[in-house]
């Protein structure tokens, strides 16, 4: 491609690169110069414009962003994703599910790497997605670009994004109290849990309310109807072995990992109970603000395995916004 001032009468078939303002009417940038234009140009005074001129082999920006989009998303029903039309070498791709976004980064680094002029820029790998929000964005930065790069871009990245969805349709949510609570602490902590799980579409079902005890605590997570079973304890876990866990195996589950390198979030323990996921839910779940067990929990309702490296890999970009609920702040 070729950009630069020229004269008009070699601007026919031209892409214009800045808005003319004439009288009565505005040529905008981006347009292909016609001898309509040409003449109402020349009509206003104009001798000479700034175009871009493509090259043999060269495609014009709508065109390499919509080849692009359909090599990144061949399958958009498949991929949970929506394919905007291409418009200013822009095409956007919108979430058509719940759940969160999948990346392959490292064919979308490589895509990245092609040529300046040909770009994907996405959401972070695993953020939490609606029906209709921004998921991913090509924009073909110039007015062209060589189509021996558009092949290259598009072969590096087949299908690198998806959303992977909400496998998980209901959840039962056990609140543990404690002598003394504050009243209205159990309450709070249920909406802010169906509140999270609604986002989702998740339904939550049958809400447990029980003594924080092992026993009662067991006998009610046995009985729990839910694909999935949450755990928010009047009193923090503190140990692998404190009164949630310990719950969990004594109703025949297992415990796969306790704490986690988010804050706040630290003190969640993630199980597993019949084949069915458990999460016990730091205090700070109460809080609509985020926090680690969002990430966690999101994550199982997709049906991603979230393992120990899965766990320690989140630490990175762990630290989150302090919320005034923590009973003791990172600072004084």
């Amino acid at each position: 491609m070729r950009f630069g001032p020229v004269p008009l009468d070699e601007a026919a078939g031209a892409v214009l690169a800045h808005s003319q303002r004439l009288e009565g009417r505005v040529l905008k940038k981006g347009l292909v110069l016609g001898e309509d234009e040409l003449a109402a140009l020349r009509a206003a005074g104009v001798s000479e414009v700034t175009v871009a001129r493509l090259d043999p082999g060269d495609l014009a920006e709508d065109a390499a962003a919509a080849q692009l989009a359909r090599a990144l998303v061949p399958d958009p029903a498949a991929a949970g994703l929506r394919v905007g039309p291409a418009a200013r070498g822009r095409v956007n791709l919108h979430a058509d599910a719940a759940g969160v976004i999948g990346l392959d980064t490292a064919a979308i680094h490589a895509l990245n790497r092609v040529d300046p002029g040909i770009t994907l820029a996405t959401l972070a790998p695993l953020t939490r997605v609606t029906p209709g929000l921004l998921a991913g964005t090509v924009k073909i930065i110039p007015y062209a670009v060589p189509g021996a790069a558009l092949a290259t871009a598009c072969d590096a990245a087949p299908g690198a994004l998806r959303v992977h969805r909400v496998r998980l349709k209901t959840a039962g949510l056990i609140l543990s109290e404690v002598p003394g609570q504050k009243p209205g602490l159990a309450e709070k902590g249920r909406a802010a849990v169906a509140a999270r799980l609604d986002a989702l579409g998740i339904a939550l079902g049958a809400v447990e309310t029980v003594p924080h005890a092992v026993g009662p605590m067991a006998a009610a997570l046995a009985a729990l109807p839910g694909d999935m079973a949450l755990i928010l304890t009047g009193s923090a876990t503190s140990d692998a072995h404190d009164t949630g866990p310990e719950a969990l195996r004594a109703a025949g589950g297992r415990v796969m990992r306790f704490g986690m390198p988010v804050d706040p979030g630290n003190l969640l323990f993630l199980g597993d109970l019949a084949g069915r996921p458990v999460i016990g839910l730091p205090g700070c779940a109460r809080s609509p603000a985020l926090n680690g067990a969002d990430w966690v929990l999101e994550r199982v309702a997709c049906g991603l395995t979230v393992g120990d490296d899965a766990v320690a890999a989140m630490g990175v970009g762990g630290l989150l916004k302090e919320i005034p609920s923590r009973p003791q702040p990172r600072e004084g």
